[in-house]
């Protein structure tokens, strides 16, 4: 039998996912696929690293939130294997899943990877050290991702996300942004900043409505610093899946980009806490193969 291994976060979205274990290597034993389930604790470190170096897989399987697929695919990258990535969405927000139009079906999640359709996609390059696959962000509301307590997630999805930065409007502050790419430098007060990878980010749909996975460019937004209100028409619009144009807003595209600012900001990464600014950003094409529809 052929071997695959499948790393699922059993904490992420609403915990159903360790219920569903068996049904998952059932439906891939019955395809001649051997799969070996691996469980992310809280205190696991290079643990699945020194499983992936000695064990030879078909392909690799994670199921959870874009910071399983985070932690998944970076010992892809930082090994070299030649594997393809598949996802199986179970946490909060699923930002790579839907860029990719991964269904949230487990079954037509199962089909998928044995159809064994792939495309490569883009991955965001931090400082030389750590791949992100769909989001790299600072400033205000960012931090919700990773602050917003478990329990509020299981029990409301993404909209404890709304409900948690409802609570950090009346303490907005801003921070003096610089981000200089390979053709453009921008000074500017500004409120946030996100690298974006596709159109999809927090659970929004079509955040740029012509952005692309597979071009090698990142897709930079910068929300400068504007009045509350001028801030929730721009938030309001991304809740209606609408344009985002607004001289409050600068888009542009980069291979690169370096980000500074006048005080700390921790980034969040794929939802996960990230490193502090300042942050040297690069996109690598078409770097990761993974299973699509």
């Amino acid at each position: 039998m052929e071997k695959a291994i499948l790393v699922y976060n059993p904490l992420s979205g609403d915990r159903s996912i360790a219920n569903r274990i068996d049904h998952i290597i059932g439906r891939f034993q019955k395809e001649g696929i051997l799969l070996q389930p691996f469980r992310i604790t809280e205190n696991e470190s290079n643990d699945l690293k020194s499983v992936l170096k000695q064990n030879k897989y078909k392909y690799i399987i994670a199921s959870g939130g874009d910071g399983t697929l985070n932690y998944a695919s970076n010992f892809i990258l930082k090994l070299g294997l030649s594997v393809p990535l598949g996802v199986i969405p179970s946490g909060t927000c699923n930002d790579f899943a839907s860029m990719l139009n991964i269904s949230s079906d487990l079954d037509e999640n199962i089909d998928t990877i044995l159809a064994g359709k792939t495309v490569k996609v883009d991955v965001g390059l931090i400082n030389n050290k750590d791949y992100f696959l769909s989001s790299c962000a600072g400033g205000v509301f960012v931090d919700v991702s990773y602050s917003t307590n478990n329990d509020l997630k299981k029990n409301f999805g993404p909209f404890a996300y709304y409900l948690k930065a409802l609570g950090e409007v009346a303490n907005l502050k801003s921070v003096r942004l610089k981000v200089e790419t390979e053709n453009t430098v921008i000074e500017e007060e500004a409120f946030m900043f996100v690298i974006i990878n596709g159109k999809h980010v927090g659970g929004f749909d079509n955040i740029l409505k012509n952005a692309d996975y597979s071009d090698g460019m990142m897709d930079i937004i910068v929300v400068k610093c504007c009045k509350h209100i001028n801030l929730a028409s721009i938030f309001f619009k991304v809740l209606s899946n609408e344009s985002i144009n607004s001289k409050h807003v600068i888009t542009l595209k980069a291979k690169s980009c370096e980000i500074t600012a006048d005080r700390e900001l921790v980034l969040s990464v794929d939802g996960e806490k990230g490193p502090s600014l300042p942050v040297k950003v690069e996109f690598i094409r078409q770097a990761l193969d993974v299973f699509v529809p």
